[in-house]
């Protein structure tokens, strides 16, 4: 055996031991990736490219050549200790029964909290960004990390930076809103709040999510220049600024190439250009993509292949068994031995810097963890607190007049404290009603009325109990049932969707018919409607007479007929159903059940109102991933409610739940007051009271423009000039309420606003001074937002641009001067060639309280 020196201990394992270098701890990451990676074979390579949620029933010897990572949740009603020792278990026999010993790296959401049990929930994305306090959210990322490592959690897939270009989007509660400075700041503040922390932050859905229609995950064919910029300064930002270690890539296709095999996304831009040497992940199940919706790929194998040629490191996908889709790919050669051994040693690289390999357990701690968990709570309700957005106070109906001692409070939105998606239950999340009951105090009244709820289901599918062992089912492959059936099975009930493919292996993609027979029994003696919903052809028989017939073409439509049944009796039933150009859907749906006495709940909330000095109604939205609204008015009978307690007399306060845009025809100039509450977080009921009561001032301000009607969308403040006109002939092009929008309880005066110099050279900052005075009687939170226009240039720019903004605390009669620094990219453009360069000229510099609401200007030059 040779003898080693000190420096040779220092940058290769002791010789003696004969311990392999990559479990050196002297070395670096880059020189432990690279020897763990020569000792690796292909299974062993693609398994470390390899993510899947966890299931505590999964049997680990199936991850015996390792895995990238779990996420890992608690079962019902865990917590924390559940968590930190379900890593414990997975990474001690990857670390001990693995033949090379590779941890993983444990992941979770965490967009506004960990989506756990037991975890602080604060309060949503959108909420964060009406904030405009990167700060603020820098602490509450900063607390959710805290409680990801408490747990052993080592990355999150979060946050979520795609613009809000189209609010009718359900996902647009996930996003910091439609500015890309306010996104980028509000980012980076995130993502240095978990890096900070040894938690690696996920900045998605890489590129462009929303499309055409507010729908997710659409085709983007938007030009190189307005993805330049527009959506890529968020991400650039989050990773450059940020320091982010993974970036996820988007379902929807770029310029005609799936997002997670996009070489120009993946490669060109975030590797060449960005020099990002970090991990690139894929949506769950987003590689796939190319073979079921995309049709960019002919099997899994070839979608594989071209995802990590263009640039993906880590393929996620939704269970262990989907494995067997990708690894042939791996073993095959059809990907690179270079490209394969690339993406592992960024994964490796990863894995080494986070420390995993020397500390992979987790030291969990009760004490500490509760004692945590205490000190958030007030930091969730701080948060909910600047966020609240009041959109409409008239007649200073709010704060509440302490004369008010009768309070009608109507809405289930009122007492479910709804959290927001991706989010955890909470821990003991107050609801709005509860929060002003206690406000109230005993000496007042205190009435509740749930009022209609947000929906009104008339239809639902018909259960399987209705329909005894099952309706037995005929597929065939052509679409006018002809023929001998290519699948028999029983289907248990008629609820299907078939979006990326067919009902079966066996029948074609978009040419299929089926035939489902069978009985329904009737629950009761009455004259039931029973209906039918498809995107195609349909035909309903009962006791063999067609009562529903629409073969012909329509789309998405829905027949319903009368059928007197008899409790008890059998019904023979008959439903055909054809498909002949893509994705399928039918279902067949009655109306037992789902009657609502949603006129009487109306009626009963009214009369609350009536006999209470204040009502305040509390709505809410349906929204969410793949949940894109078409309507922006408030779902379900909410609107009736409105004007039925307007008509009341009684002054209205409407509490908004949710995380986008609402229009208010028929109802906005009936009511009061409206605040934005947003999905306010665990403590958001408190902070709703707080800011109600007037206890706080509101201090939000919108991050997205809401418009008057859905026929003006998209419809952003930050767009480019009109070659002509900008209104409809049947309504105005402007907004109902403009970015950056938001009331207080107080009246500030701006004055004085000047630059350091008005005129500056290219690479200088210019500083932007002005003076705000609180002339109301109650102190203010103002948010100063400073706004730039670009008077001549040789490309087109947008016709507002925010450059900066400051949130000035003012008690009453206070007088401060704001400070602005506009960096010397504020005055950059992209010129014809797409590079980034300075043109001499005139901006002008507009402060005020929102886009719209400008109180000053003064112009500097550019020489």
């Amino acid at each position: 055996m040779r003898r080693c020196t000190v420096l040779a201990l220092l940058l290769t394992v002791a010789c003696s031991t004969g311990e392999p270098k990559y479990r050196n701890a002297a070395l670096t990451p880059d020189q432990r990736a690279a020897d763990l990676l020569g000792r690796m074979t292909v299974e062993e390579k693609f398994w470390q490219l390899f993510a899947i949620p966890d299931d505590t029933g999964l049997d680990l010897l199936r991850l015996q050549h390792g895995v990238y990572g779990l996420q890992v949740r608690p079962g019902a009603g865990g917590g924390a200790r559940e968590v930190a020792r379900r890593i414990d278990t997975v990474q001690r026999y990857l670390v001990t029964r693995t033949r090379l010993g590779i941890p993983m790296i444990p992941f979770e959401e965490g967009l506004h909290g960990l989506q756990q049990g037991g975890a602080t929930v604060f309060p949503q994305a959108i909420a964060l960004a009406a904030t405009w306090d990167p700060a603020l959210v820098g602490e509450v990322a900063a607390a959710t990390a805290r409680e990801a490592r408490a747990r052993g959690i080592r990355q999150v897939l979060s946050p979520v930076l795609n613009l809000a270009t189209d609010v009718r989007w359900g996902r647009v509660e996930e996003t910091y809103g439609e500015d890309p400075l306010l996104a980028s700041r509000i980012g980076v503040a995130f993502v240095r709040a978990f890096e900070a922390q040894g938690v690696v932050a996920t900045p998605k859905h890489f590129v462009a999510n929303v499309g055409d229609g507010g729908r997710d995950s659409y085709p983007i064919e938007t030009s190189r220049r307005w993805l330049e910029e527009l959506h890529f300064p968020p991400f650039r930002a989050a990773l450059a600024d940020g320091g982010a270690s993974a970036v996820m890539a988007s379902y929807n296709s770029v310029d005609g190439s799936l997002a997670s095999a996009n070489r120009w996304l993946l490669t060109d831009k975030l590797r060449k250009e960005w020099k990002f040497g970090g991990v690139v992940i894929s949506d769950a199940g987003g590689v796939g993509g190319a073979v079921v919706l995309h049709r960019t790929a002919a099997d899994y194998p070839a979608s594989v292949a071209r995802a990590f040629a263009a640039g993906l490191d880590v393929i996620f996908q939704t269970s262990v068994d989907h494995a067997s889709l990708f690894l042939p790919a791996f073993t095959s050669g059809a990907i690179a031995e270079s490209v394969m051994d690339s993406a592992v040693v960024r994964v490796l690289r990863l894995k080494f810097r986070l420390g995993l390999f020397d500390a992979p357990y987790v030291a969990f701690d009760s004490a500490g963890e509760a004692s945590m968990l205490a000190r958030h709570r007030p930091l969730a309700r701080a948060a909910a607190v600047a966020s609240l957005t009041l959109l409409h106070n008239d007649s200073a109906v709010l704060p509440i007049a302490p004369r008010v001692r009768a309070i009608a409070v109507i809405g289930v939105d009122a007492v479910e404290a709804r959290l927001g998606g991706y989010g955890g239950p909470g821990i003991h999340p107050t609801p709005i009603r509860d929060a002003i009951a206690a406000r109230l105090g005993e000496s007042a009244t205190l009435r509740y009325a749930p009022g209609p709820g947000r929906g009104a289901p008339s239809l639902v599918p018909v259960p399987p109990e209705a329909l005894g062992d099952g309706l037995v089912a005929e597929y065939f492959a052509n679409i006018t049932l002809a023929g001998r059936p290519a699948v028999r099975r029983t289907d248990r009930s008629v609820d299907f969707a078939w979006p990326f493919g067919a009902p079966d292996s066996a029948l074609a993609y978009g040419w299929y018919s089926v035939r489902w027979r069978g009985t329904l029994r009737a629950p009761a003696s009455e004259a039931l409607r029973l209906g039918v919903e498809g995107n195609d052809g349909f035909r309903l028989y009962v006791d063999g007479k067609l009562v529903l017939d629409r073969w012909s073409k329509r789309g998405l439509s829905s027949a319903v007929a009368t059928v007197p049944v008899v409790k008890g009796r059998a019904y023979a039933l008959q439903l055909e159903y054809y498909e002949n150009t893509g994705a399928g859907r039918v279902r067949l749906v009655w109306d037992h059940g789902t009657a609502t006495d949603w006129k009487g709940d109306i009626a009963r909330a009214a009369m609350a109102a009536r006999a209470s000095d204040l009502a305040i109604v509390v709505v809410g939205l349906e929204e969410g991933e793949l949940r894109d609204r078409a309507s922006l008015q408030l779902p379900g009978h909410q609107v009736d409610l409105l004007q039925a307690v307007a008509a009341a007399g009684r002054p209205v306060v409407v509490v908004v739940v949710g995380g986008s845009a609402v229009t208010t025809s028929g109802w906005g100039d009936r009511v009061g007051a409206i605040v934005q509450a947003w999905y306010p977080g665990e403590a958001g009921g408190e902070a709703v009271a707080d800011v109600l009561f007037g206890d706080e001032a509101p201090s939000g301000h919108l991050p997205f423009t809401v418009p008057v009607a859905e026929g003006q969308l998209p419809l952003s403040y930050y767009h480019k000039p009109t070659g002509r006109g900008d209104d409809y002939v049947d309504l105005t092009g402007r907004r109902l309420y403009p970015f950056g929008h938001g009331l207080g309880y107080s009246r500030v005066a701006y004055r004085d606003l000047v630059a350091d110099a008005d005129t500056f050279h290219a690479g200088d900052s210019v500083v932007v001074h002005l003076r705000v005075r609180n002339e109301g009687i109650r102190r203010a939170t103002e948010v100063v937002q400073l706004y730039l226009r670009d008077e001549v240039a040789s490309v087109t720019r947008p016709v507002l641009m925010l450059a900066g903004w400051a949130r000035v605390p003012l008690a009453v009669g206070e007088e401060r001067e704001v400070r602005i620094v506009l960096p010397p990219d504020a005055f950059t453009l992209l010129d014809q060639q797409l590079q980034r360069r300075s043109e001499p000229g005139r901006f002008v510099l507009m402060a005020g309280t929102s886009s719209a609401d400008i109180r000053l200007r003064t112009v500097v030059t550019l020489r």
